[in-house]
């Protein structure tokens, strides 16, 4: 019995020998220096080098740093936002530059599209006598004189009837940083209708029909090292 086990137990050791050697005939040994896995989503390690491209593959510069990129599109930025009001190389563009300089949060174009809403809020006010509604937007002196305005014209027993129609033309054109204080003139080209009249119902100034052709410019001021974010009108010019 002992002999029939020894036999049958050679026979599957040679068996396993044979198998063993076939595999490794065809598979190959391992010699230390296989390339591991490839992993797609593993970027090449900047100090490894290339693979021999025998002349076929062209290597293309390393990108610029994400700092000094991040540097290059933040000027670019800025020169893009400036010019959309004010022509480059201008003391206007200058100005811009200044102030959005000394306020990370100015934005030239939101400025422009907020003076647009101001203008016709304060108008608007104005006709209507609404200084609660004007205080806020004025600086003292010009709600001091708006102010005036309305009184006298409330003792005549005067009322206005308006209709603000539409802008022609917004755009800025002066702008100045004086210390920590930021100016910035805006004309207005707009179309109204404005009519005055009196006690009696009769019509003192304007037309209630015509679309009347008013240029102003404005100018807004702010302080930059305050945490108010808003402008107040500080001057009115009437342009004939």
């Amino acid at each position: 019995m002992n002999g029939f086990v020894d036999i049958y137990t050679l026979i599957f050791l040679v068996l396993a020998v044979v198998i063993f050697f076939k595999l490794r005939g065809v598979l190959g040994q391992r010699t230390g220096n296989e390339r591991p896995p490839f992993d797609p989503f593993t970027r090449r390690k900047a100090d490894e080098p290339e693979a021999a491209n025998d002349g076929k593959v062209v290597t293309l510069p390393r990108r610029p740093s994400e700092d000094v990129s991040a540097a290059t599109i933040a000027a670019q930025d800025v020169d893009h936002r400036i010019s959309a009001v004010a022509t480059p190389g201008t003391p206007l563009a200058a100005a811009v530059g200044e102030i959005m300089a000394a306020d990370r949060s100015f934005d030239p174009q939101q400025f422009i599209d907020g003076a647009r809403t101001a203008y016709e809020m304060i108008v608007t006010s104005f006709a209507k006598g609404d200084q609660k509604a004007l205080k806020p937007l004025l600086g003292r002196e010009v709600f001091d004189g708006f102010s005036s305005a309305i009184t006298e014209r409330e003792a005549r027993g005067e009322t206005v009837e308006f209709n603000f129609v539409g802008f022609e033309k917004v755009e800025m054109v002066d702008a100045a940083l004086k210390g920590g204080n930021a100016q910035v003139s805006v004309k207005f080209v707009s179309k109204l209708i404005s009519a005055t009249r009196d006690k009696a119902g009769e019509i003192v100034d304007g037309d209630p029909v015509h679309i009347a052709d008013v240029t102003d410019i404005w100018t807004f001021a702010r302080d930059v090292s305050s945490r108010d974010p808003n402008w107040l009108l500080v001057a009115t010019e009437t342009v004939e």
